[in-house]
Parts: structure tokens; sequence; C-alpha cells
């Protein structure tokens, strides 16, 4: 299993876990470094906090890093050059979303492992929510859908939450059973179950939450669904077409059949 180089030494405690903070990246030259600064900002205790989250200062060691999925632009060089001391670059050969989230979480080795987007769709003061929901359960799912029925996805364009929708009847009816915000990509794992479930991953596009959720359930993990802000931003690197909505398709039919002889811990 692959790891971080040169992690800082934090001191970390029961209340205050060490965390680090998984960013995939794919040419995120133009909006990598404005996250980064407003996720650093937030991290050194200096953003005003936002509505539903909590001062940085609650939280224990976060250490950043950026999962360079092949990027053929200047992303990965734009978070070399910053001097925080933790944040850290992992170059990856181009895979895919999903194969840069694993690279990450198998390369990390703090008590909690989190992902979000690389854009921070959802805002770094909402992180606290998944390392509260941690506390007791295995992993924390950051959800757009609120318990009074608002739904955080309306700021996204028509078609993208058409094609939610449909995703999410498939994933849920397939996959995943009822419930959870799958393509959320806000979401806390113990050390545990990260390696766990990240070493048996096998899809590498877009379904990997779904695969996840459907082997975090076959293992018997407890999970946490956790109400989080969100809005879109623009400049996704993801393009809907045929040839996408066949490929994630394919890979919703294909997870439990590769991971039919899974069985509980």
């Amino acid at each position: 299993m692959r790891r971080m180089p040169d992690s800082p030494e934090e001191s970390a405690s029961p209340s205050r876990p060490s965390v680090t903070l998984v960013l995939p990246a794919y040419n995120e030259q133009d909006r990598i470094g404005s996250a980064l600064d407003e996720l650093f900002a937030y991290l050194n205790n200096q953003a005003p906090g936002r509505q539903g989250g909590r001062p940085a200062s609650d939280m224990g060691p976060v250490l950043v890093l950026v999962v360079d999925d092949g990027s053929d632009d200047d992303t990965a060089a734009i978070v070399e050059a910053r001097h925080e001391t933790k944040l850290r670059v992992l170059r990856e050969p181009h895979t895919g979303k999903g194969g840069a989230v694993r690279a990450g979480m198998l390369a990390a080795d703090t008590d909690l492992i989190l992902f979000a987007d690389a854009d921070l769709a959802t805002p770094a003061d909402q992180l606290p929510l998944l390392i509260d929901a941690l506390a007791t359960n295995d992993i924390a799912l950051g959800s757009r859908v609120h318990p009074d029925g608002s739904d955080r996805r309306s700021t996204q364009p028509r078609h993208r939450r058409a094609l939610g929708k449909v995703f999410h009847a498939l994933a849920a009816f397939w996959v995943t059973g009822p419930g959870p915000d799958t393509q959320c990509g806000f979401k806390g794992f113990s050390r545990e179950a990260a390696h766990d479930l990240f070493a048996r991953q096998k899809i590498g596009s877009i379904v990997f939450d779904a695969e996840i959720i459907h082997l975090a359930r076959r293992r018997g993990y407890s999970m946490a669904v956790v109400p989080v802000q969100w809005s879109d931003k623009r400049g996704s690197r993801m393009r809907v077409s045929p040839w996408l909505a066949g490929r994630v398709l394919l890979d919703l039919v294909r997870i439990p059949l590769i991971h039919r002889g899974v069985r509980r811990r």
C-alpha cells in the first residue's frame, strides 16, 4: 500500500483526531489556486464561518493531499509552488476521478481520511460536520438533500439535475439501496474503513462513490448521512455525452457482480 511521503508529525487526541483531506484534481490550473486559498484561510482560522460550519480550531491537524490525476496543465506545479506546511501533492497517471481518490485514500495514514471536490463546492467550514459524525460512525456521507426537503443541487443546470435523478434511481435500485446522495463529493472515513474499502475498489469512473457505499454495506460499516452546504461551481471537467452515459450504466451494472464474493468483516 503506497503511503504519502513526508507527512508532518502532529499531535492528536481522541477528541481531536488527525485528518487528511484528499482533493482529486485533473487539469484544475484555473481553479486549484483559489480553492486552496479558501481552504487554508479556513484551516488557519482566518475565514469567517458560513452557515452550518464551525471554526477550524475545533478540529485536530488537517493535512491536505492534492492528487494530480495525470494533468497535462500546471495543476501540480501550482500546488507545489505553495508554502503551506500541511500541503502535499501526489502525482498519479490519469485514471479518472475514482482512481485519483483511491490513490489518495490509500496513501493517507491519519486517524480520519476525507475527500472533497477540488473546487470546494462543499465549503471548507463543513469539514467539522463530517468529523463529528466519524466520532460514532465508520463513514460519514455528505448529502446535498436536507431533512427539511431542501436540495442544494437546485443550483445545478437543469439537465444535470435530471440526469442526476435518473442515476440516483438506478443506483438505489441496483447498487446502494435507498437513501444516500451518492454523488456528493464530500465523504469521510475512519482509517480502517478507508483502507479496507478503497483497496477493494475496482471502478475508476465517477461511479466509484456508489461502489464504495455498496462495499461499505456489504462489509457492515456504520454510516451517517450528513446534510451539508453545497453550490454548483462552473468549470467542471465532466462533459455529458452518450459515451459517458454508457460507461456510467455499465459500471453501475458491474458493481454488484464484481463484488458478489465480498463478505462482512
